[in-house]
């Protein structure tokens, strides 16, 4: 179509969905293959693909709503439901494992020894690793809105100090998470209280880098002069994302650190 009298966006052919699906295929049949044969190249390969295609797709993304226009109104309300139906989906997610944990833990097994903490093992200190944690996610809640903020009064210069502080709070919590677990007592094969542990927190912490690449990416679109103060969806929908991920930590940090402990 060379020309159209509607202000919807008919996206053009690519092979960035199929090609995508091939990528988390290759993926997790890697994974499969690390568990069991202690071999992490094909995982490796699929990541790799995975990224490329991430990275291509992105590029087609932010040049039809930057450079050719295809973002109008109607089509960023579009997207607008899509991201609140994914976070949705993501709240649901998390709630099955809130679920797993409240179940194992208000009512204990005998196998577990009628404890929570099971029997022999040694939980985290609330107050330490995983309260700076916390603080660290909060104040990047802060810095996100603070960059929205400036971005929506035209001020360009905060909204760059504003993301890359969000970008290096969530690269810092990133890599605390990961000495608390090098540093852990227990594993996720310790009973129940290891599995619900481990599941919650790694899917968190996957999100948290996740949200992370999103802003980056943002930060960059932004020192391109991507975003004006009225077409910035790019950067809203990570800002969601991320006040998401802030609302989870809190919820697992007062069950699973704090109460559960």
């Amino acid at each position: 179509m060379s020309t159209k009298n509607h202000p919807y966006h008919l996206v053009d052919v690519s092979p960035w969905p199929i090609l995508g699906s091939l990528s988390a295929m290759i993926m997790m049949t890697g994974i499969i293959k690390w568990f069991h044969l202690h071999n992490n190249t094909l995982m490796l390969s699929g990541m790799l693909i995975m990224i490329l295609i991430m990275y291509q797709w992105w590029r087609d993304i932010t040049r039809e709503g930057t450079f050719q226009g295809h973002h109008t109104y109607i089509v960023t309300i579009g997207l607008k439901w899509g991201m609140i139906l994914f976070i949705t989906s993501e709240v649901l997610f998390f709630l099955s494992f809130f679920w797993g944990f409240f179940h194992n833990s208000l009512a204990p097994s005998i196998e577990i020894g009628v404890l929570w903490p099971p029997k022999g093992i040694s939980p985290f200190n609330p107050i330490q690793i995983p309260l700076l944690n916390t603080l660290i996610l909060l104040t990047s809640g802060l810095t996100v809105t603070w960059a929205h903020h400036s971005l929506m009064e035209n001020n360009n210069n905060q909204t760059t100090q504003g993301l890359a502080l969000t970008v290096i709070l969530g690269i810092y919590f990133t890599i605390l998470q990961g000495y608390e677990y090098m540093e852990s007592p227990f594993t996720i094969s310790d009973s129940a209280y290891g599995s619900s542990f481990f599941m919650a927190t790694g899917f968190h912490g996957i999100h948290v880098i996740i949200g992370t690449t999103f802003l980056l990416i943002c930060l960059i679109r932004h020192l391109n002069n991507h975003f004006s103060q009225v077409h910035h969806f790019g950067f809203e929908a990570a800002a969601w994302y991320w006040h998401f991920v802030d609302v989870v930590w809190l919820f697992l940090y007062l069950s699973l650190y704090w109460w559960g402990s």
